[in-house]
């Protein structure tokens, strides 16, 4: 696979994971596909399905932006940067939720995928969990 279809193929799933779109999983992951990000941990495609399927819909209006940072081999970098509207509340854990803003957030982060050929195996997202909260109003010990 080229260095473009792999960096194409990463930013499909950070839209995927943005939209919570569960029906490219198995056209872009592996079965056995090891995944982390801030919000979740995942051993398969199977559990990663499931994960995009519960995502809330917190955001709404939501923009994203990408560079690829590196391609080459087996691995992909993209770094990427969201800029949505908080319209609905968001669910932090099973009993904190911030209720909706209305603010408008920008977030960046990086996304770190390992290919088995054209599918992604494995993948660690990193964002500040601390800088989207401070944007939608969260306080300290929310």
């Amino acid at each position: 696979m080229k260095s473009a279809a792999r960096a194409g193929t990463l930013m499909r799933a950070l839209v995927a994971g943005v939209n919570g779109d569960s029906s490219v999983v198995a056209e872009i992951y592996t079965d056995d596909v090891k995944g982390w990000s801030p919000a979740m941990h995942v051993s398969s495609a199977a559990e990663l399905a499931i994960e995009l399927e519960d995502r809330d819909e917190a955001f709404s209006d939501v923009e994203l932006a990408f560079a690829p940072l590196d391609v080459r081999g087996g691995r992909a970098v993209v770094e990427w940067t969201m800029t949505a509207t908080h319209s609905r509340p968001l669910v932090v854990d099973d009993t904190t939720s911030i209720e909706a803003s209305g603010a408008r957030v920008t977030l960046h982060g990086v996304m770190v995928a390992e290919f088995d050929g054209d599918r992604i195996r494995s993948f660690r997202q990193y964002w500040d969990e601390g800088e989207l909260l401070a944007q939608v109003g969260a306080r300290p010990g929310d």
